[in-house]
């Protein structure tokens, strides 16, 4: 057997921890691990460490921590590590000169079945559009962003009752299992790498930004319900309710009969709380009106009369 493949991880938020976590445990030579550098956080704004070095530096890895990523010591640094495969899982956008380095190159774990859904926002974009099954692709970083050549996939169903969150946790432990396949196949020498098609049907998942999430009440009732799914519970899609910002996080489409335009209200000021859309209506389930915390409609609505 050859000496394991000397790897570089790089990622940030949590859901890149139970990749890293997995590589280190079914043993792969993770040599060094590269994240964001610490930012102030919470209330005290006190400087706060990636979950991904908090695991790292629990493992006893170095962590290289650069602003920029075409910068000369960092690049030295990079490099004095000797990758022969780097590992990517929500991180930024890589310059060449960093994602050509390893001589077995850089992979990409992508929240989507590529070609479909690249971009930032994957898992969201997904559950807006209503779709019954997305998956985790892993794939070689070129130029162009998650166009890269498709190394493995795994798929995964999609149901009614799922949120951009439910969906999100699932996916991280499925795109745990394919890195570790990954590296694995790279490590024995035999793994697929296929171009990506280029479909006419192509969907995008672009950044989601506070004005992308509100809501448009003239769409039909599915849609909207859609929406608020896959934007919960963050950031979550939000209205003006009494001249206030409300975020929803859960809704129901029902049958309600009442004249109303779309946008307008109706409530008992008891347990509901109906929205009429461009074509029916929707119960709004759960939701934060702007400066309280987030709370079932029936306990919002004895607090707070309409």
């Amino acid at each position: 057997m050859s000496n394991p493949l000397r790897i570089i991880f790089m990622g940030t938020p949590e859901f890149a921890v139970p990749s890293l976590q997995s590589l280190v445990e079914s043993n792969s030579n993770v040599v060094a691990v590269v994240t964001v550098p610490d930012k102030p956080a919470g209330r005290g704004q006190k400087q706060t460490a990636s979950p991904v070095k908090i695991y790292a530096e629990s493992q006893g890895i170095p962590v290289l921590q650069p602003e920029k990523l075409k910068n000369p010591a960092f690049l030295e640094a990079l490099k004095s590590y000797n990758a022969d495969l780097q590992v990517v899982v929500a991180f930024r956008m890589l310059p060449e000169v960093v994602w050509s380095m390893p001589t077995k190159g850089t992979f990409n774990l992508h929240s989507s079945l590529l070609p479909q859904y690249r971009g930032a926002a994957p898992i969201n974009w997904a559950v807006i559009n209503g779709e019954t099954e997305t998956g985790v692709t892993t794939f070689f970083i070129e130029k162009d962003i998650d166009t890269g050549k498709i190394i493995f996939q795994d798929r995964e169903p999609i149901s009614p009752e799922d949120n951009a969150g439910t969906l999100y946790e699932r996916l991280m432990r499925k795109g745990a299992n394919l890195v570790v396949k990954t590296v694995q196949a790279i490590e024995a020498g035999s793994y697929p790498q296929e171009a990506q098609s280029e479909p006419e049907d192509i969907k995008s998942a672009p950044k989601i930004f506070r004005e992308t999430c509100e809501i448009d009440w003239n769409k039909p009732a599915v849609e909207i319900h859609n929406f608020v799914r896959g934007l919960s519970p963050y950031p979550a899609a939000w209205t003006t309710l009494n001249g206030l910002s409300c975020k929803v996080f859960k809704s129901k489409v029902i049958d309600f009969e009442s004249d109303a335009l779309p946008g307008e209200f109706q409530t008992d000021n008891k347990s509901y709380l109906h929205f009429r859309t461009g074509d029916g209506w929707l119960a709004i389930e759960e939701l934060q009106i702007e400066g309280k915390k987030r709370m079932a409609v029936g306990d919002f609505l004895r607090g707070y009369k309409l």
